[in-house]
């Protein structure tokens, strides 16, 4: 079976102090993360040691960087390396979010620059890809993602696909309180292993965890979860509220 994630995005979110609040409350909040499950939690980058500290021990339990630099190091204030996160036992990155995109024009050639550099430091990726309104309403979203999927990941190996984590948002669904309806993800999750199982074969294919990201809540998860190609989500609003998080990741497959 593939690994079913639940991935928390807390986006630009929360003080030091309220962040410590909501991992003990989570920590404290009855859920269960099973021996083929993940829960990672991808927090803003001054609380990534503290979070990770806290964490130390639970199983199946990861911390994640929301981004990288897609060069090694040099003149480049304010930015993170991936070796910086490395130094500092980060295992997971989020790279290519929409909002990445959309506001700090990140393309899909760069993004494939991000990934390689996190595969350099053992850092394991968590893509994003999705489609706007505006190529959904068109029909075109399928032939949207599939490019974005080719130009930034297609140059890597079968093996460094091997287990790999995508995480599809249909960015009109992202923090609108819109959801994709269960069908249209599980579409969606399918014509993205299909592109993976054309290029690598289908052994490659089914191990790649593809997650849907796009107003996941308690109250919806369990019905997108259940979907035969869909294995977890990557939760923004909800993921900010421990009891609402902790029955997203008890949805988990």
């Amino acid at each position: 079976m593939r690994t079913q994630i639940a991935a928390a995005n807390w986006k630009m979110n929360l003080t030091l102090q309220q962040a410590e609040a909501l991992v003990d409350e989570l920590l404290q909040t009855p859920h269960s993360v099973n021996a083929d499950q993940l829960a990672i939690f991808a927090v803003p980058f001054p609380y990534l040691i503290t979070v990770k500290n806290k964490l130390a021990g639970k199983q199946n339990i990861f911390v994640a960087a929301q981004n990288c630099y897609h060069k090694k190091n040099g003149a480049y204030t304010g930015e993170v390396s991936a070796e910086m996160l490395k130094s500092i036992g980060i295992e997971y990155v989020v790279l290519g979010h929409s909002e990445r995109r959309e506001y700090f024009n990140e393309t899909n050639a760069m993004l494939g620059e991000k990934v390689n550099i996190a595969f350099e430091y053992g850092i394991k990726p968590i893509f994003c890809c999705g489609e706007p309104l505006s190529i959904r309403e068109a029909g075109s979203q399928n032939s949207f993602v599939e490019t974005q999927l080719k130009e930034s990941l297609f140059h890597l190996t079968a093996d460094q696909l091997k287990g790999f984590i995508i995480a599809y948002e249909p960015i009109w669904a992202i923090g609108t309180g819109k959801t994709a309806t269960s069908d249209q993800a599980q579409e969606m999750h399918a014509h993205i292993r299909n592109v993976f199982a054309t290029q690598y074969g289908n052994d490659v294919a089914d191990t790649i965890s593809i997650l849907y990201g796009g107003s996941v809540k308690a109250s919806n998860a369990k019905e997108i979860f259940g979907k035969a190609d869909v294995d977890g989500g990557l939760v923004g609003g909800a993921s900010l509220i421990a009891a609402e998080f902790a029955t997203i990741i008890d949805s988990l497959k």
